[in-house]
């Protein structure tokens, strides 16, 4: 019997399979990418790191599908990128709002143009977060960047969470922008901004693990991460003083699927207290949903 059976699970990364153009957003990069490797990765630009990436080229009804998926592994909610030219998860949004709930990724480059239209998402389309990958913006803009500091006080205007790449990046671009120090000075300057680190913040995760303690509105997610690679620090954490600060996060359809992610989680160490929290219960508080 599963470790966490007839719990509500939230995903705080999941998209619609063929759905929306990512060529545009992995050409907003590519100059970066100097390995020839790098340029003819097409599925993905961290191709290297996943074995098995789900082949879904052939899904009929795609938004029916990921319903079908979410249904089979209890996931009540997930969280869906959105922009303009986001059709397919404009449109799963339009037809279950029950189901999924919107996040935009920001690009600080753009200066004020950005506030404003992340408040108009916010207006339009009730977005619950902002991601950023810090290190796959061109020019690259570390997470203390003063670019950022703008974005950073809509979120708090507007009482939404920041949800970063931390770490060193999947895909062969300088990491510098991704260090978990960073972290620390956004923190102190904004105490009310609710952040959610993404991508794991390997190789620092006990640097993570040191500010969660520090900062009470820092928090962490499990994204791009199948589950039998969860760091240890992270599931220690959690089993402790950290149970309200891990919250689940998938990487489908981009790298895993469904099935392998429930497969490998139930083999997850969590303490039975730490499930529901884990699973839905943190990402409700930290989200307001």
């Amino acid at each position: 019997m599963s470790a966490f059976k007839d719990i509500e699970v939230i995903d705080l990364l999941l998209g619609i399979p063929n759905s929306d153009d990512r060529s545009e957003w992995y050409q907003s990069f590519a100059p970066m990418l100097l390995d020839e490797e790098s340029r003819q990765m097409f599925k993905m630009p961290a191709q290297y790191m996943f074995k098995d990436i789900p082949d879904l080229s052939n899904t009929g009804d795609t938004i029916a599908y990921t319903l079908e998926q979410m249904d089979k592994h209890g996931i009540s909610r997930a969280m869906l990128g959105i922009d303009d030219e986001s059709p397919t998860h404009l449109a799963a949004l339009e037809q279950q709002p029950q189901r999924f709930f919107a996040a935009y990724e920001a690009n600080a480059n753009r200066g004020m143009d950005e506030v404003r239209k992340i408040k108009r998402l916010h207006a339009q389309q009730g977005i619950k977060a902002v991601t950023a990958f810090p290190s796959g913006l061109c020019p690259q803009v570390p997470i203390n960047d003063k670019r950022w500091y703008p974005i950073y006080a809509c979120c708090v205007e507007l009482d939404i969470p920041f949800c970063p790449c931390v770490g060193v990046p999947g895909p062969r671009v300088p990491m510098e922008p991704q260090r978990v120090e960073h972290l620390d000075e956004v923190c102190w300057f904004f105490p009310e901004l609710r952040i959610v680190m993404r991508h794991g913040a390997e190789p620092w995760t006990d640097l993570a693990i040191k500010l969660m303690i520090k900062y009470p509105n820092l928090h962490y997610m499990t994204s791009a991460f199948a589950p039998k690679h969860y760091p240890k620090e992270i599931i220690d954490y959690a089993n402790t003083r950290g149970g309200d600060k891990i919250l689940y996060a998938g990487y489908f359809p981009m790298a895993l699927s469904l099935d392998r992610i429930f497969s490998e989680l139930q083999n997850v160490l969590f303490r039975e207290h730490v499930w529901p929290k884990f699973l839905s219960e943190n990402a409700r508080r930290v989200f307001k949903l």
